[in-house]
């Protein structure tokens, strides 16, 4: 039995993952990289402002030192517009409630995206006081630290981490640790490669946990 549920952020709670990274090739194409939507998502879905701009630099775009804080204010002022929940997540954590069983979120992303995205619908009060940020904590997905840590907040022995992306299925498995990835628009079979259960509609968890 899991003691302890380890959320990632985007794509699993809040559908942010396409204008996050549109407001990330937005940002890019003003200096001279022009990727399309697709590309973007490829390259640097699911990592942190940091990586993303290492990763940019080593494609030959020349960035400034303050980049990062720059892309990070576009992309918060996007999301005010509006990120929908995924569909199906207040069930999950409904169950989750109903039996006792504590969860976090765990991200690649600033403490103040998270707060854009969750804070329009009512996540941000459940996540407030369980949230851990790769922003903060200084090193990110696909390292496992971010994960090992939120366990370790917990005492937990036996946590799960429901992911959707390439490096938070990574950072899961050499943390040791379940990993459920959601994928909803056909990404399943490289998830799975890296040893996550893929999964394709949020009603699905709570029979893979047990609850």
């Amino acid at each position: 039995m899991h003691d302890l549920v380890i959320f990632d952020c985007d794509g699993v709670l809040v559908d942010s993952e396409i204008p996050s990274n549109q407001a990330l090739a937005d940002s890019l194409s003003r200096y001279g990289l022009n990727l399309t939507l697709a590309e973007c998502l490829s390259i640097f879905a699911g990592h942190t402002t940091g990586e993303c701009m290492e990763k940019a630099r080593e494609l030959g775009v020349t960035l400034p030192d303050n980049w990062g804080k720059e892309l990070d204010a576009e992309t918060n002022k996007l999301l005010r517009s509006g990120v929908p929940v995924i569909h199906g997540i207040f069930e999950v954590l409904g169950h989750l409630d109903k039996c006792g069983l504590p969860y976090c979120v765990a991200s690649n992303g600033p403490p103040s995206k998270m707060k854009v995205t969750m804070g329009q619908n009512d996540l941000w009060d459940r996540f407030k006081d369980a949230l851990f940020s790769a922003e903060v904590l200084g090193i990110g997905k696909p390292d496992p630290t971010l994960f090992l840590t939120a366990a370790k907040h917990f005492g937990a022995s036996s946590p799960v981490v429901i992911e959707d992306s390439l490096a938070g299925v990574t950072a899961a498995i050499r943390a040791n640790m379940r990993c459920l990835a959601y994928a909803p628009h056909g990404n399943g079979a490289v998830l799975a490669d890296l040893g996550a259960e893929v999964f394709t509609d949020m009603a699905e968890v709570p029979r893979l946990l047990g609850i």
